[in-house]
């Protein structure tokens, strides 16, 4: 098994300006992924999502860095790293590429860099799993927040 990417295809009933606010506007992500999001969504920002209560013990925190930020057809960043900055050795690369489709979008995501990290044999293939099955529960989710948006307006 290759273990270094993740890469799904999902296509969304909305437009890919809704789709791109959706996966790139903080108060958006905590909709659908993190329980909180607190970055700019311009190229360059850091800051860090939670998933948990920031005020409990088992609270994950991570560091995030938005790398690319292109509306309507792009959103990338950085995420899982321990340094003060985020580089393609020490960091997974997270990229949305939205193309119209219809009446919708076909968003294209990935999520690479798990060999980059230098992760044991048995730590690459945890995170590897971990991310793979966190990522097949929140994509769902950001479709599901998108239906019930686009509905409100």
């Amino acid at each position: 098994m290759e273990l270094n990417s993740i890469e799904r295809e999902i296509h969304i009933e909305a437009s890919p300006d809704v789709v791109f606010e959706v996966i790139s506007a903080p108060e958006h992500v905590r909709q659908w992924w993190p329980d909180e999001a607190a970055y700019e969504p311009t190229p360059g920002s850091s800051g860090d999502i939670v998933f948990g209560d920031r005020s409990a013990a088992d609270t994950k925190v991570v560091a995030l860095t938005v790398v690319e930020a292109e509306p309507p057809r792009r959103f990338a960043f950085r995420w899982v790293y321990d340094d003060a900055e985020a580089t393609p050795e020490n960091s997974l690369l997270v990229t949305f590429d939205l193309v119209p489709s219809g009446s919708g979008t076909l968003l294209r995501f990935s999520e690479t860099g798990f060999r980059d990290k230098g992760w044991a044999p048995a730590e690459l293939e945890q995170n590897y799993t971990e991310h793979v099955h966190g990522w097949d529960y929140f994509l769902p989710r950001l479709v599901t927040y998108v239906d019930r948006l686009v509905a409100a307006r």
